[in-house]
């Protein structure tokens, strides 16, 4: 009984896993395609190249509507390109449409195609010629175009300008979030004060206010000290603690104990020492939690950017893909979106990695007694 109720969790985890990860897995795929697949053919999972004879010799070309009855390959007179037509609604020269008069054409072959053995309209990847072959000739393969990550790069004007914006902005929320709400974690969990609790409480109770009542006050503000349009709105604050990290902080703190810091007084240290050589050495995995959300809020964020940033030299990451989503064509180029997406995404998966031991243990331990 015990082993199906761990394999019913572990299927449960597995398939909830699963759902998270098809996403990711549809943009990095889509980032390997050409665009035509990426437009006509979304439930193509894998990027394909399709191949056939066209005009005389085999090329690259992109499959359309199968012929599954006796047509004929004609063109109507005045028309740039041909089309394939029921052979019985041909009747001297002339295609007969359920509706109307009879139209002049000009066949270019015959189509002996059946449900048994169909054939394939195909035409090249700029629909400019067009052609129609049987479907055995059509051959594809998996090819996975690596071309469109540097092509993306390109096509998302100034990237290193807005990768160098996205990344000073990380590193100042990550020193000011994590220096200042270590400091007044300390406060709240290692020193007694009169009201401390009630104040703790109201601060907590701040994390309730939701960030749109007091977008515009904040705006008025930035605007009042002349930071918008500048990355200064986007950091300063992180240099006043956040309430969320505060908490997570203090519960950690209040694990270690106190008879550390009653020894260290003894031995003369005062309370910056104390926080700066003792507890937070002893804090690592904690600080590596609030470092982590820290970034991963920073990298992520497209509402901040959006609202206070108005030179396109201040742009970040996420602002760069929004521009990416109209070409100078004015069409979405999603390959190329995709592609930057994935570009911009490897580095927080990448640092998760590479932090997930401190990071697994900070959660973990966080609110335990010592």
């Amino acid at each position: 009984m015990r082993i199906t109720a761990k394999f019913s969790i572990y299927l449960v985890l597995v398939a909830g896993a699963a759902m998270f990860i098809l996403p990711f897995a549809w943009m990095v795929l889509t980032a390997l395609k050409p665009l035509n697949q990426t437009l006509r053919q979304s439930h193509l999972w894998l990027p394909r190249r399709f191949e056939a004879p066209l005009e005389g010799r085999v090329q690259e070309v992109w499959p359309g509507a199968a012929v599954t009855e006796p047509s004929v390959w004609a063109r109507e007179q005045g028309a740039a390109q041909p089309v394939a037509l029921p052979e019985g609604s041909i009747r001297d020269d002339a295609w007969q449409p359920a509706t109307g008069a009879p139209l002049p054409i000009v066949i270019l072959k015959r189509i002996p195609a059946s449900a048994a053995s169909p054939w394939r309209e195909i035409s090249d990847l700029k629909g400019l010629s067009r052609d129609v072959v049987p479907e055995a000739s059509v051959r594809s393969r998996i090819v996975f175009r690596w071309e469109n990550f540097p092509s993306a790069v390109h096509a998302m004007r100034h990237f290193s300008r807005y990768l160098a914006n996205t990344l000073i902005l990380c590193v100042l929320n990550v020193i000011g979030t994590v220096l200042s709400s270590a400091a007044v974690a300390y406060g709240f969990s290692r020193l007694e004060w009169r009201g401390r609790d009630r104040l703790f409480g109201l601060l907590l109770g701040t994390m309730m206010i939701p960030f749109p009542v007091v977008m515009v006050p904040l705006y008025g503000l930035f605007r009042w000290l002349g930071w918008v349009g500048t990355l200064q709105p986007l950091w300063v604050g992180s240099f006043f603690a956040s309430a969320f990290n505060v908490f997570l902080l203090r519960q950690f703190f209040r694990t270690i104990p106190k008879d550390l810091s009653e020894a260290a007084r003894i031995d003369g240290c005062g309370e910056f020492r104390i926080f700066w050589q003792i507890i937070l050495p002893l804090c690592r995995p904690a600080l590596v939690v609030v470092a982590l959300f820290t970034f991963l809020g920073a990298w992520n964020d497209f509402l901040g950017p959006l609202i206070y940033l108005t030179d396109e030299k201040d742009f970040t990451l996420a602002l760069g893909l929004q521009a990416m989503k109209t070409s100078e064509s004015g069409a979405t180029e999603w390959h190329y979106l995709m592609a930057a997406s994935t570009l911009v995404i490897l580095p927080v998966i990448t640092l998760f990695f590479v932090a997930q031991r401190s990071f697994i243990e900070g959660i973990a331990l966080t609110g335990t007694k010592a």
